[in-house]
């Protein structure tokens, strides 16, 4: 697919935008001001596979705890700020990476100035965040309520403020929970800009409603090429995020990250239990350090489509009645009897993981 060419960022040493592939970020919930709980949920973020983390900056002491959370973090810190221009500045200095700020909300011009000109001499990104929630009175009222029209103004309004101060290193977002709205928002929002966009849904839910939210979002988007970076919003443990986002990805071919798992939807040719068989084979499949590479698993339940899914896999199983194939590489390498299949297709993912599975160390 055709991805729409924007400018390149930096955060940390992560590129976002320039064509760079779209990069998977997270936000804690963890009170910044208690470090190694933030810590310790970077980490996990880490672990699973997230490569940017933004954290609330709420007070004095939440930003003062920035200091060591950034030299200790696994991931470039984004300090989220709002309205408050000295939180902002107090961030920059700790050492975070990046900030998210929306410069028309922290009051006079010569604030705006300071903020740009402490992020100039640290080359700094700015993610602009528009929130359907929270546009201006002004553009409701111009638009009698929440458009994409108005949340594309407001954005383009906050970027004019740093573009009059010489200010280019900017993403944008233009995040709604109605993903209609979202949809149009960065769509006009593409054609406006070419600065990179962080695409998301906001307040998309809990896992169950939230990752069909995110899915449809997100996905559409990628899938007309726009999104250089994104966040699957879920409520709850921010660590369940990542590894929905990089299925999104994953899907349209945009990484390579993660296991791919494919199981058949089951039929009356069907002779083995394949529900529990690709359910326990999904639980292996979760708890799989990175790999340096991508993998393929199929789990399928008849001769008629199985063998030839199974075949295209780096490992897969056929079942058929009371029995099943082990594939490996398209060759078929065992007939078994249904209580084998399980033991010996995650048998061959383990000798896979301790070929190519990344030093965590």
């Amino acid at each position: 697919m055709n991805r729409k060419m924007t400018k390149a960022v930096k955060i940390g040493d992560v590129t976002i935008g320039g064509g760079a592939p779209v990069v998977v970020q997270s936000m804690t919930n963890t009170d910044t001001r208690d470090i190694p709980s933030t810590l310790a949920q970077i980490h996990a973020l880490a672990k699973a596979g997230c490569e940017v983390v933004r954290l609330a900056v709420l007070d004095r002491d939440a930003g003062y705890a920035l200091q060591e959370i950034a030299l200790q973090s696994a991931l470039p810190v984004i300090a989220d700020i709002h309205f408050d221009y000295q939180l902002a500045l107090l961030a920059i200095e700790q050492g975070v990476h990046g900030l998210r700020l929306n410069p028309g909300n922290i009051g006079a011009r010569w604030k705006v100035q300071e903020v740009v000109r402490a992020c100039k001499e640290r080359e700094i990104p700015i993610r602009i965040g528009v929130n359907a929630g929270s546009l201006e009175k002004e553009i409701l009222a111009k638009y009698q309520g929440v458009t994409a029209e108005g949340m594309v103004e407001s954005a383009l309004g906050h970027i004019h403020l740093l573009e009059e101060e010489g200010y280019d290193k900017i993403k944008v977002s233009l995040k709604a929970s109605h993903v209609p709205l979202m949809l149009g928002a960065y769509r006009k929002m593409a054609e406006c800009v070419d600065y990179p966009l962080h695409v998301g849904v906001t307040e998309a839910g809990t896992v169950r409603s939230g990752v069909v939210k995110s899915a449809v979002g997100i996905g559409s988007l990628l899938a007309e090429g726009i999104g250089d970076t994104l966040r699957v919003s879920l409520t709850g443990d921010p660590v369940q995020e990542i590894p929905m986002a990089l299925e999104i990805l994953r899907v349209l071919g945009l990484r390579n990250r993660g296991v791919d798992l494919i199981s058949c939807p089951t039929c009356g040719r069907t002779q083995v239990n394949l529900a529990e068989l690709a359910e326990k084979v999904e639980d292996k499949l979760s708890n799989l350090p990175p790999l340096d590479r991508p993998l393929k698993v199929a789990v399928m339940g008849c001769a008629v489509n199985g063998p030839g899914e199974a075949r295209e896999a780096d490992f897969g199983i056929a079942g058929g009645k009371g029995m099943g194939l082990l594939f490996k590489k398209g060759e078929i390498v065992a007939r078994l009897s249904e209580e084998e299949l399980l033991p010996a297709l995650l048998q061959e993912i383990e000798n896979y993981v301790k070929q190519y599975g990344k030093d965590e160390h």
